[in-house]
């Protein structure tokens, strides 16, 4: 493990391998982006998920590069996944208002496993 990835705050590819929670939590999240641009398609939608797509779309606060505190990378996750979880619960209400149950199963999924991490995550706060 170098110097310079532990004082940028990355973790180390070794801890990604073993299944660290940042990794576990990236994969819970690319699995809920696929779920969702999935059903976009079905839906006969556009799953436009281009980087570019996603800055301009994003409601999400910018994360300051500039050597953020512990403290402050948890607050700035904590706020992240309870944005999305507001929003996947959103979703839930607009897929029951025209009746779209399997739409509305996909968002209470997500709904759950956000308020999980958020909840792990928020549990950081307190220490």
């Amino acid at each position: 493990m170098s110097n310079a990835s532990t004082t940028a705050g990355v973790e180390p590819a070794a801890d990604y391998a073993n299944g660290s929670p940042s990794s576990q939590l990236h994969e819970d999240v690319e699995d809920y982006v696929d779920l969702v641009a999935e059903r976009s398609v079905q839906l006969g939608g556009n799953a436009d998920g281009t980087a570019r797509m996603i800055v301009k779309r994003s409601s999400l606060a910018e994360y300051s590069a500039s050597s953020p505190s512990g403290h402050d990378h948890v607050q700035a996750l904590s706020s992240a996944l309870a944005a999305f979880g507001k929003l996947a619960r959103r979703a839930i209400d607009a897929s029951n208002e025209v009746n779209d149950a399997d739409t509305a199963d996909i968002f209470t999924e997500i709904s759950l496993g956000v308020d999980k991490w958020l909840w792990m995550v928020e549990a950081h706060l307190q220490l």
